[in-house]
């Protein structure tokens, strides 16, 4: 029988999710006997033109993580995608535009002006910012597009299957992994989880649908280990983001920062857990509900942490 065709790419993430590939541990061997690797640019020597010569639909299953910010990974999007009978948006920013997406909070000129021009650690007098074309005496050096916004792969092209998380969860991987092996892959569409409820459904600590006063940073108090995070005034987005990590982050006193996703049938994950965190405010005075709302830091960050390309809103419109 032959052996699986495998694809790996990574474009606009930090590097986590091929971290996280590998942390299926002694799975990898299960995984070799099955499948070949023939592009993983970050682990082995392949080269683009190797890809464009394949033919068409020649790739079994693409696993692209990061999010699409510069013309390079568009075209290596367009490319696998044309290449690969499947591809899985895997990670957050492959999914929903994740940490990088909060960029669209502001335009190529604004990042470039912040980045090479006003750090205090710059030293760029000649104020030099990147240029997509440069002639020197040996020639034209380019570099890749640099676009104004994040946009997700499901935006740049069609997605089959979705693996969630920042970075997935080992066990998600491998349920995708081992689905692929098995010729046993659901839908196309479905994102691939042990759960699709929320993070609450797997989150052992206790709701006593109480109110709160103020909203605190995690480092402000110490919570209780036993009750409900939201509920304590921790900004824990678990009620609002797909289940199937085992909850690892509030039983570690540390809030759901929201990697999973959107539960099943949300849209907007942002608008979702803003909904949440209205329902749990306690006060009908105007002037007192603007004082505890006022105690959130960072609303974008909070509410849109992995999803802000992917939302209704996109990102900030600059003018």
């Amino acid at each position: 029988m032959a052996k699986l065709k495998l694809a790996l790419y990574w474009a606009a993430s930090c590097g986590g999710c091929e971290i996280a590939q590998l942390q299926i541990g002694d799975k990898l061997l299960k995984l070799a006997e099955a499948a070949d690797i023939v592009f993983w640019p970050v682990a082995i020597d392949a080269k683009y033109k190797d890809v464009e010569a394949m033919p068409d639909k020649s790739i079994d299953v693409c696993l692209f993580n990061g999010g699409i910010r510069n013309s390079e990974q568009e075209h290596l999007a367009k490319m696998l995608r044309e290449k690969s009978k499947a591809i899985i948006a895997y990670g957050a920013c492959a999914y929903e535009g994740g940490i990088p997406g909060l960029a669209n909070l502001f335009n190529r000129q604004a990042i470039f002006e912040r980045v090479y021009l006003e750090t205090p650690s710059t030293d760029n007098k000649e104020k030099v910012t990147p240029q997509i074309s440069y002639k020197v005496p040996e020639g034209e050096l380019t570099l890749p597009e640099f676009y104004d916004r994040v946009k997700t792969l499901g935006q740049t092209v069609a997605v089959d299957y979705i693996i969630p998380g920042c970075p997935p969860e080992e066990r998600t991987t491998w349920l995708a992994l081992e689905a692929l092996i098995e010729g046993k892959l659901p839908p196309k569409g479905t994102v691939i989880s042990h759960n699709t409820k929320a993070v609450c459904d797997d989150c052992p600590r206790k709701r006593d649908v109480k109110k709160v006063k103020k909203f605190y940073r995690t480092f402000e108090i110490i919570p209780e280990p036993e009750t409900c995070l939201l509920e304590q005034g921790l900004l824990c987005a678990g009620i609002a983001t797909r289940g199937g990590c085992s909850a690892p982050c509030p039983q570690a006193n540390m809030p759901c920062t929201g990697c999973y996703g959107p539960v099943d049938g949300v849209i907007d994950q942002g608008a979702h857990f803003l909904s949440a965190v209205a329902s749990v405010v306690d006060s009908n005075n105007p002037g007192e509900i603007a004082e505890i709302v006022a105690s959130i830091h960072d609303p974008a960050g909070t509410f849109y942490r992995y999803s802000l390309p992917d939302s209704l809103l996109r990102g900030a419109r600059i003018r």
